[in-house]
């Protein structure tokens, strides 16, 4: 009989780029006090455009953090995605240079819009120039496995490696693809998601999602669960994590921030809205399930929180559903409100906060949200103090895929 444990997926390193952040300290103070950096969007380009307010990373400088080899043959999705990297791995104290056991280390990133920069800007060269003038680095820049190629190059990483396509919810699908690596007997997994869709191109590709917010008003454009809900406002940046085995990660040292606990995901279809109340239910029960985890154990949930009407009353009933009498009690909070709902990316940049949440026992709060519609115990105005173990981190597509994902304060079993 084996006795043997089972190996357990934890979290020990984090790195952000995001509207709100730079760095993981920076995200988290604005996470936690609140503060909302949506604004008129500044990108050259995209004045004329119906969609007016987003979330963008106005200090991020792309030359001061990567080695100009791979700037220029990648997109700034791309970029997003190598500097959270390497924040993550020196968080996590992996060091820098070749690592010692290369085939022990993973990459696993998820992606929904790919390079829309890099890609226009070649597509330009091709109609305004001629074919001779494009970059040979087209081929691969604009691509949705850029991100996991060009960190595991740079990063000298060479174990089992896979990019994540299953719309937004495949933030959270990719941190399940890693924990799962890990439990089968990687060692360890840098796992996350970026996205850059603010160019002129990629924007107007969006415009066809009728759930987009084209409000003018950065304080008015994005604000889920009330009766004034008119979609959502996008946002870039993303966020990347070190996954490992725990009782490694013990024996180098290192603390284990949280334990990836359970995943479940589903898939309703493309904008039917009242029929994710299901899935996403579904989906926090598969969760749950995994995790060996009681509805009443869960300590705060970080929702989807899209901002169209429908959406939001399935979410919550969909809580309410999965989590039986404890989802009206449980504290809610939907960060994402301040700083823009940055697609792959955004349930990634959730599940940092929910860590950072755990660790610092306070709910942060829901900006620019004051009077909700729905029977939610919402976060809202400031944070609030809480001990919390376990979070739940919620997620749902536009193409119609839900996930659910339970994750453990550091050291609190991932059965």
């Amino acid at each position: 009989m084996n006795t043997e444990r089972p190996r357990r997926a934890a979290i020990t390193g984090i790195g952000v780029v995001a509207p709100n952040g730079l760095r993981t300290d920076a995200y988290w103070k604005s996470v936690r006090e609140g503060i909302t950096v949506l604004d008129r969007i500044g990108r050259e380009g995209c004045g004329h455009l119906p969609l007016r307010v987003a979330g963008e990373v106005r200090e991020f400088d792309a030359s001061a953090l990567i080695e100009e080899t791979f700037l220029v043959q990648t997109d700034r999705f791309s970029h997003f995605a190598m500097a959270a990297a390497a924040l993550a791995v020196d968080d996590a104290g992996l060091g820098s240079g070749d690592p010692a056991e290369p085939f022990s280390i993973g990459v696993v990133t998820a992606a929904g819009s790919g390079g829309g920069e890099f890609g226009q800007r070649e597509l330009q060269k091709l109609w305004g120039q001629g074919s001779k003038f494009v970059g040979p680095y087209q081929s691969i820049a604009w691509f949705y496995a850029a991100s996991t190629g060009q960190i595991s190059i740079r990063g000298g990483f060479k174990g089992p490696c896979g990019v994540v396509a299953s719309d937004e919810a495949g933030g959270l699908d990719s941190l399940a693809h890693a924990a799962r690596a890990v439990r089968r007997g990687t060692d360890t997994m840098i796992v996350g998601a970026a996205e850059a869709p603010l160019a002129p191109y990629s924007m107007v590709c969006q415009l066809g999602y009728p759930e987009l917010s084209t409000a003018g008003e950065p304080d008015r454009a994005y604000r889920p669960f009330t009766e004034a809900a008119c979609g959502f406002v996008p946002a870039e940046g993303g966020a990347v994590l070190v996954v490992e085995d725990e009782d490694r990660a013990r024996e180098r040292g290192v603390a284990v921030r949280a334990t990836v606990a359970g995943h479940a995901a589903t898939f309703t279809g493309a904008s039917r809205w009242e029929e994710s109340r299901e899935g996403l239910a579904r989906a926090i029960r598969g969760a749950l399930d995994e995790a060996g985890c009681a509805p009443e154990e869960i300590d705060v949930v970080f929702a989807d929180a899209l901002g169209v009407p429908e959406a939001d009353r399935a979410e919550a009933l969909a809580i309410a559903d999965a989590l039986g009498a404890h989802g009206r009690r449980v504290p809610v909070t939907a960060p994402k409100t301040g700083m823009g709902r940055a697609y792959c990316a955004a349930p990634v940049l959730d599940t940092v906060a929910a860590v950072l949440a755990m660790e610092h026992g306070s709910v942060p709060p829901t900006p620019n949200v004051f009077d909700i519609c729905h029977d939610l115990d919402l976060v809202m105005s400031r944070a609030r103090p809480a001990e919390l173990n376990t979070a739940l981190v919620l997620s749902r597509g536009l193409m119609g895929s839900n996930a659910a994902l339970v994750v453990r304060r550091g050291g609190e079993s991932a059965r």
